[in-house]
């Protein structure tokens, strides 16, 4: 920022370089403190420069003559305000009727002009200067356009000489009309840094410092400007046909157009950095907001939401997913909330399976709704692909959603990232009827429990995990109709992954074969690998064909299975626990830290707790040589012999990996190996895409 201000300066400077002259100015300005509020005259200004000038200058306009002033104050409403003003806004139309001249005489008239007005604030200054000059512009190009319509006006002209002007007019037009838009856009420049709020930027700031060092420059080639324009109207009365614009008339109000219209460029620079700084304060202040409206104790969660989806009564901005149709926030008073919040890369499996656990909690008596707040970056261009895209997902969504990303405030947006966590991963923050936040991600608890963990509060999460064990029912849910059979069968199950095809047949007919010779009732099924969708579906249709075992078919299984094993892990991370006083997060880590290695894996469970555990050679190992451990097997039991046979056979050497993708929260600084119990070394991994 800095840089543009030292850019802009130097050119300012080399618009403005007669520091002699500004110390002249500054000596004249002596406010008295009287505060006007210029911006309605500054209206009827733009107003009168808008009208006058007609299309075509034969005498006739050719614009529709409107009486009423549009959009302005009334002139009751002025009347006030004009009294005070109106003999200094004489005093200036005269003073630039009398003197104007060029040269020396320019200057002096200016300097009169500051000294007329030496009591007023700069933007007061110029606005009065320019509604002077409006004045006297007004009343030339009145007469001039009904001087064919009406008697009166006709003599009024002909004493005038307008028929002289107007005819000459034309040769200065562009110059003239080039001048008059500048020094009216600067002037609205500095009027409009005159009206920033002063509770979001100081005058210590460095651009609006800035600003302030350089308005009397502004200022006195604003009046300098309108010295030359009313001089040069003034000096077309009385000439003949013969005359013609010199060069020197047009290169004067050429090079003040020139002049001012670098001045304007500065002032434009500095007033963005200004709307910049006070959009960051604004953003501060309503995130400060936030935090203390979220710790506050509420009667309803109405004032939570508002803030939260959007705070204004202009539009309907939730999208209700059942109906297609826009409705009120009021819809979700004294409800549970579930908000919803991701980018535009939400997975298909979220919405399924989430769209499912909707569905059962109708049934299941659990009242939430859920409201999709999607998080867009807005420094990109919201294009067609954005759209659409947001489309296709609301499209298939049957809770409520924002109507657009953009009303979605940036105070909520850094709130998400900063306490909530949020950054590519979806999460969901649960908001009671009393507009208290329950949890900052409960995404892990309804991939665990379902709609059992409903309200979704932290205090359920760690009720919930007193009251769970390790088991089979909390490994595999109810994902796949196959496998419940087989535990209300009371069968042998053997869970096994792995990206590995060959790996998988080796593993599969030597397991097939030792339940034949073990004489046990085995079911054998494979659980893919996580983020392998394509190759989980290649390996399953050959699984399925050459009849190796019963697998998962849908992708989206072996995606919620995997997704579920992720969420014990975080959640448990969430609470403290560790691989050495926690035996769920010992086992969760175990089995993904299986597949993050490129080998093959198994378990084997006997009822719902009893279980034994291999990956890669191991499992095919043990399998291939059942004849050394067959007699425990007989004596303790499959699984017990198993287990036995494992740990006689186990080496220390090993090396597991673990992949977390994603993490809500801190990264872990320290997590222990689930096979030895020793700190893992860390390690950061780049992917785009997984399959």
């Amino acid at each position: 920022m800095q840089e543009v201000l030292a850019r802009s300066k130097g050119r300012m400077l080399s618009a403005t370089d007669d520091s002699a002259m500004m110390k002249q100015v500054q000596a004249s300005h002596a406010p008295d403190g009287r505060e006007v509020d210029v911006r309605p005259i500054l209206s009827i200004i733009e107003d009168i420069f808008r009208r006058a000038t007609p299309s075509t200058i034969d005498g006739v306009g050719t614009r529709e003559h409107v009486d009423a002033l549009d959009n302005n104050a009334s002139p009751a409403a002025l009347s006030g305000m004009l009294d005070a003003l109106s003999c200094d806004i004489r005093k200036i139309s005269c003073e630039i009727s009398c003197k104007c001249s060029g040269g020396e005489e320019a200057h002096a008239t200016t300097m009169d002009l500051f000294n007329i007005l030496s009591v007023y604030s700069w933007d007061a200054k110029m606005v009065l200067s320019l509604a002077a000059f409006a004045l006297n512009y007004g009343q030339f190009w009145l007469s001039a356009q009904l001087c064919n319509k009406n008697s009166l006006a006709k003599s009024m002209a002909v004493l005038k000489q307008l028929p002289n002007v107007l005819e000459h007019y034309n040769a200065l037009k562009p110059q003239l009309d080039a001048l008059i838009k500048v020094m009216l856009d600067l002037t609205k420049c500095i009027v409009e840094f005159k009206q920033l709020p002063s509770q979001y930027i100081s005058t210590d700031a460095q651009a609006m410092s800035t600003a302030m060092a350089d308005t009397p420059a502004a200022a006195y080639w604003t009046f300098r400007s309108i010295v030359a324009c009313h001089s040069q109207i003034l000096s077309l009365a009385g000439l003949r046909d013969e005359y013609t614009a010199s060069n020197t008339d047009a290169w004067e109000l050429a090079s003040l157009a020139h002049r001012v219209s670098r001045i304007l460029e500065h002032f434009k620079k500095l007033i963005a950095i200004c709307y910049q700084q006070i959009d960051e304060n604004r953003q501060i202040e309503a995130y400060h907001n936030l935090v203390r409206l979220l710790e506050t104790i509420h009667m309803d969660n109405m004032k939570v939401l508002r803030a939260l989806i959007y705070a204004k009564d202009d539009i309907q901005p939730v999208v209700d997913g059942s109906s297609r149709t826009r409705v009120n926030i009021e819809v979700l008073r004294r409800k549970h909330v579930l908000l919803l919040i991701s980018s535009l890369d939400l997975s298909d499996e979220e919405i399924l399976v989430l769209h499912l656990y909707r569905e059962h909690k109708a049934r299941e008596e659990f009242d939430y709704a859920i409201v999709w707040l999607p998080i867009v970056d807005r420094s990109i261009a919201w294009d067609e692909g954005y759209r659409q895209k947001f489309e296709q997902l609301q499209a298939m969504m049957p809770w409520y959603t924002v109507q657009h990303p953009t009303i979605i405030e940036p105070a909520v947006v850094k709130y998400a990232k900063e306490v909530w966590k949020f950054s590519k991963k979806a999460i969901l923050v649960p908001v009671d009827p009393q507009g208290r936040i329950l949890n900052q991600n409960a995404f892990h608890m309804l991939w665990i429990w379902g709609n059992l963990a409903f309200p979704f509060s932290a205090e359920k999460e760690a009720a919930l995990w007193k009251a769970e064990s390790w088991r089979l029912e909390l490994l595999i849910d109810d994902i796949d109709a196959t496998i419940l059979e087989w535990m209300k069968e009371e069968r042998y199950i053997c869970l096994y992954g792995g990206g590995d095809i060959e790996w998988i047949r080796r593993f599969t007919t030597s397991a097939k074969a030792v339940a034949r010779a073990a004489q046990i009732n085995l079911g054998m099924a494979y659980v893919g690998k996580n983020n392998a969708k394509e190759r989980f579906r290649k390996i399953s249709r050959i699984v399925i064909q050459e009849n190796l075992s019963h697998t998962l078919t849908d992708p989206t299984e072996v995606w919620f299975f995997w997704a579920r094993l992720e969420s014990m892990l975080y959640s448990k991370l969430q609470h403290g626990a560790t691989v050495e006083d926690d035996h769920i997060m010992q086992e969760v880590m175990t089995i993904l830290s299986f597949d993050g290695s490129e080998q093959g894996w198994a378990i084997f469970w006997r009822g719902t707790h009893e279980m034994a555990r291999a990956k890669g050679e191991m499992a095919v190992d043990c399998m291939m040589e059942f004849e050394k451990w067959k007699d425990d097997a007989d004596q303790m039991g499959f699984v017990a012999g198993l287990n036995n046979y494992l740990q006689r056979v186990h080496t220390p050497r090993h090396c597991n990996r673990l992949i977390l993708p994603d993490i809500h929260g801190p990264i872990p600084e320290r997590l222990a190996c689930a096979e030895c119990g020793r700190t893992m070394e860390m390690f950061f991994m780049y992917r785009c895409c997984p399959e």
